[in-house]
């Protein structure tokens, strides 16, 4: 049974470890950083990840990836924009129907007939955006703060009487005079909002002006906060979690940091950098995350690159023959998860900076040994290949130079 309104604010079983325990969660110890006791993760890949220049999800691939990410653990999915209407709206309410723990979100303006369209496709909750930076309101909007208010809360106003899930989202939060912030956000709070998203829209924050503002917000107004992150500057991750220091309750991320320009804070990386570096456990699927990533990337026709943090193959991947020797002898030396953590597996990579501690466990591996001196001798014929061929070895390559050394005693 999909999560309904009440569901999300509180009524989820209490074996569920994604139910809501209060509108303001108080924090708990997660090893040496406060993060709050129920933390949310509100995945906008089929929002935000599909309004990434050149990218298109069919209807197949949009449900698809609702029930990978229901499975992995996401507590609500932004589903899209409903008033687009045709394709949008049928999959929307597809996914609606689909009977998935998480709450389906659907992305509005502040507008009421965009709400109607969210209604209309079943969605538990609703998304209202406005722009509150000053450079938006005169050059995109074209109006005045007051205006803004205005439509905001006539939004929210008409929302809440339909007995859905709120969030008023602050477009440009990062760029908004943060008087003018507090203010929207009590506005919005008295006119019957859940939450409010935070908007680092251009990615400008870094995680120290994050931690301020979010902690600012929070006790001037006294509201949930959802960070909403860019990586223009490659801090959507680090802005997130400095959100989550001060207090933030939900966290919006995308599949592989997809998104529009440099793309948002990864689902994978806020996940782990929370399990692994703050003990702050969200109970997700985490030995999946290569599957789901593997397939979002297929699906956006975004290559997966080998360096991408958590569930790129050079994450588990040793060729330096100091780091190989490490990881051999006790992963944990360059390693700080284990790779079937998040689905993927080690590899011992045979190259140019390969010692020969390297070259006798890749030998190993088929079952055959060789001695000290034959495993010196291979290596600087690999270091030469490899070099000469300005890549690593492949396994059968090795075991042709290998056959070629032998043969010439």
């Amino acid at each position: 049974m999909r999560l309904s309104k009440g569901l999300w604010q509180g009524g989820a079983g209490e074996g569920d470890p994604r139910r809501v325990l209060s509108p303001l969660i108080a924090p708990v110890r997660k090893g040496e950083v406060q993060v709050s006791q129920d933390l949310k993760i509100v995945d906008t890949t089929l929002r935000d990840g599909e309004q990434t220049a050149g990218v298109v999800f069919s209807n197949q691939e949009k449900l698809r990836i609702a029930r990978l990410l229901d499975e992995l653990g996401v507590d609500q999915i932004e589903a899209g924009i409903p008033v687009m209407g045709g394709d949008e709206q049928r999959a929307i309410r597809d996914i609606v129907n689909m009977g998935l723990k998480a709450s389906i979100m659907g992305w509005n303006r502040a507008v009421i007939s965009d709400i109607e369209s969210s209604l209309a496709c079943g969605v538990d909750a609703v998304a209202i955006s406005i722009s509150t930076s000053d450079i938006h309101i005169e050059h995109k909007l074209m109006t005045t703060r007051g205006a803004v208010l205005e439509r905001m809360v006539k939004a929210t106003e008409f929302a809440k009487g339909q007995g859905v899930y709120i969030s008023v989202n602050a477009e440009d939060a990062s760029r908004t005079e943060m008087d003018f912030l507090v203010e929207f956000a009590r506005e919005a709070k008295r006119a019957g909002a859940d939450r409010i998203r935070y908007c680092d829209t251009v990615g400008i924050n870094d995680p120290f002006t994050t931690y301020e503002r979010i902690k600012t917000l929070i006790e001037r107004v006294g509201i949930d906060v959802e960070m909403h992150t860019h990586n223009d500057f490659g801090m959507a991750t680090a802005n997130a979690l400095a959100g989550v220091k001060a207090g933030a309750s939900h966290v919006g991320v995308t599949v592989n940091g997809l998104g529009e320009r440099a793309g948002n804070a990864a689902l994978e990386e806020v996940v782990m950098a929370l399990k692994v570096l703050w003990e702050a456990d969200l109970n997700f699927a985490t030995t999946r995350f290569r599957e789901v990533s593997e397939y979002v990337a297929r699906a956006s026709g975004r290559q997966l690159p080998v360096w991408k943090a958590i569930v790129g193959t050079n994450m588990f991947a040793h060729e330096s023959g100091i780091h190989a020797d490490g990881a051999l002898k006790n992963p944990l030396t360059y390693e700080v998860f284990k790779p079937e953590d998040v689905g993927l597996e080690r590899q011992i990579v045979i190259g140019k900076h390969s010692g020969t501690a390297a070259i006798k466990a890749k030998f190993s591996e088929y079952g055959k040994e060789i001695s000290d001196e034959e495993a010196e001798e291979l290596l600087k014929r690999v270091r030469a290949m490899a070099v000469d061929m300005k890549r690593s070895l492949f396994d059968k390559e090795l075991v042709y130079i290998f056959e070629d050394m032998v043969a010439q005693r």
